[in-house]
């Protein structure tokens, strides 16, 4: 054998190794009002401003807003490439200031909100295409557990579900945690207490979503992190400005980069364990 050519053994081993999947995150909530999409933005912001390739794909159809909280007028959008107007590659609008790109949604189509399983199908194919292009692909899904949440969970291997202390917000999240760990069971679902009054308030909210997630599901999602309640975020979404460019040092942007280091350290663990 010359010098340089590998073994048929090592080539069968080579050819033998998968391909890695895309690597598809979700953001969700059981109800809307809790901070969703603005946590999705900040986090994508976050990865970006750490190195990583982030595209934030606004999955909330019919009431889609990451590009007003941007401050965004992209040309295409999820709607333009679901009517066969334009390639999902052009209804990339790149967030420049933000270092990530975005997929607008289309707010008030409500066409959107129903789609065709078989455009539902086109639609989770061209993401998990475009997702290996990037370092992680986060979609903002819409609230609750529509159809398009329920197809979407398919293709992701992470969930972080927003929730506040409010009841409402932490009934409507079990049920989330339900229905999609019915669809998908290696989902892991990681909560994330917006808006919490301290460290020790979120995760006293996340002891009482775990406890009722076990009794009933015999399921343990996991703990994130919380995001402390901060004026702040209020005055960034009025704005259209990113938090973490206009109150970086504030609690809140400290808290969501914590849950993007959190992130990265989980994701470099997961490598090294795949790699072995």
């Amino acid at each position: 054998m010359t010098q340089g050519q590998n073994s048929p053994e090592k080539v069968r081993a080579i050819h033998s190794t998968p391909a890695p999947e895309p690597n598809i995150v979700m953001v969700a909530s059981g109800k809307g009002g809790v901070g969703k999409t603005w946590f999705s933005i900040t986090f994508a912001h976050a990865l970006a401003e750490s190195g990583q390739r982030v595209l934030l794909f606004d999955a909330d159809l019919g009431l889609a807003n990451v590009d007003i909280q941007l401050g965004l007028m992209p040309q295409w959008d999820l709607s333009s490439f679901l009517s066969g107007q334009s390639s999902l590659d052009q209804a990339i609008t790149p967030y420049e200031e933000g270092g990530f790109d975005i997929i607008a949604g289309r707010s008030g189509c409500g066409s959107l909100a129903t789609l065709t399983a078989e455009k539902m199908s086109y639609l989770e194919g061209a993401l998990k295409k475009l997702a290996k292009r990037y370092d992680v692909l986060i979609m903002d899904l819409g609230a609750g557990v529509g159809l398009t949440v329920r197809a979407l969970a398919g293709i992701a291997k992470k969930c972080y579900v927003v929730v506040t202390d409010e009841p409402t917000s932490l009934t409507d999240a079990y049920a989330f945690v339900k229905v999609t760990h019915k669809i998908q069971e290696e989902l892991a679902h990681h909560i994330v207490v917006n808006q919490a009054e301290s460290s020790q308030d979120g995760a006293r909210v996340y002891e009482t979503l775990k406890k009722v997630c076990e009794n009933f599901l015999h399921y343990t999602p996991r703990y994130a992190g919380p995001v402390r309640r901060d004026s702040h975020v209020k005055d960034a979404i009025r704005v259209q400005t990113p938090l973490l460019m206009r109150y970086g040092n504030c609690e809140a942007a400290q808290d969501v980069r914590a849950l993007a280091r959190q992130y990265r350290t989980q994701e470099m663990q997961a490598q090294k364990e795949q790699a072995r």
